[in-house]
């Protein structure tokens, strides 16, 4: 569960900082100045960084026992709202490390607080 976890909160925070590019940065060029160049650009990062956060996410949920609804929807949606995904990372995180403390880096074996 440790290389689970790992590698959804890294790609948890992939996808909130190219959503909160997308949406802040890149869509405010495309209206307010005329240039989509970056929308062109990011969104299909994001999209391909989504797929595989949601792919990461479900497995994630289901190696933890989650119900599907509302654990892992909640995950899984955590990623089409900017910033969202930075809360739903902190939350699983946690919520993991309490559930299931083996799945804490064996390096740091990270208190939970």
């Amino acid at each position: 569960m440790n290389a689970a976890l790992k590698r959804f909160r890294i790609v948890a925070w992939i996808v909130g900082t190219f959503l909160i590019a997308l949406m802040f940065v890149a869509m405010p060029m495309k209206y307010f100045a005329d240039n989509d160049v970056l929308v062109t650009v990011i969104s299909p990062i994001h999209g391909l960084f989504y797929m595989v956060y949601l792919v990461l996410g479900f497995h994630l949920a289901q190696q933890a026992g989650w119900k599907f609804w509302p654990q892992t929807v909640g995950l899984l949606l955590g990623g089409t709202v900017p910033v969202g995904s930075f809360f739903v990372e902190r939350w699983a995180h946690r919520r993991i490390l309490e559930e299931h403390p083996q799945a804490a880096d064996p390096k740091t074996r990270e208190p939970v607080h």
